[in-house]
């Protein structure tokens, strides 16, 4: 596994679609993830500590962990399947771990309001990261990353010589 950071999220050009981007914490390795809105706000708000009105859905979520005595250990991008991605989220109780199905969009939205750490699988990153070579400065790798954005669509995005699109299933 690999320890990943939010690096923020952006938006498609193309179709308008949301991305959040998750990068490799001391590396240079991008893994963009297209989400749908309502994600995406609720991920932008907490990274710009914005406050909501009244408590989001992954609020409550993260709140109901931990009023029954749980605590988030972490959440993991642990394949991509048909195009699209999964994950799961870990939590502990009572010295048990149980591992509960999600989508990266929500379980990323739960780990920044419970601060518990992103990973991604060896296989996803593999398949789906994009890479910047060099000595670029986060900046020029900005540049870099939203000039890669402009002219890929999820449609085009290739998981390796498949030619299939990284998005995740709308539940």
């Amino acid at each position: 596994m690999i320890k990943m950071e939010i690096y923020g999220v952006s938006f498609d050009l193309g179709s308008k679609t949301p991305i959040v981007l998750l990068k490799m914490v001391g590396g240079n390795k991008f893994l963009p993830i297209w989400i749908g809105h309502p994600e995406a706000a609720a991920i932008l708000i907490k990274l710009q500590d914005a406050p909501a009105p009244r408590p989001m859905t992954h609020d409550l979520a993260a709140d109901i962990v931990q009023q029954l005595g749980g605590e988030v250990v972490s959440i993991v991008v642990t394949e991509v399947r048909d195009s699209t991605f999964y994950a799961r989220i870990t939590v502990r109780q009572n010295g048990d771990e149980i591992e509960i199905d999600s989508r990266p969009s929500d379980a990323i939205a739960i780990a920044i309001r419970v601060d518990a750490p992103i990973f991604a699988s060896d296989e996803v990153m593999a398949e789906s990261a994009v890479e910047f070579e060099g000595e670029e400065s986060e900046e020029e790798m900005v540049a870099q990353f939203k000039q890669f954005l402009e002219t890929v669509s999820p449609e085009e995005f290739a998981l390796g010589d498949e030619g299939e699109q990284g998005g995740e299933e709308e539940n």
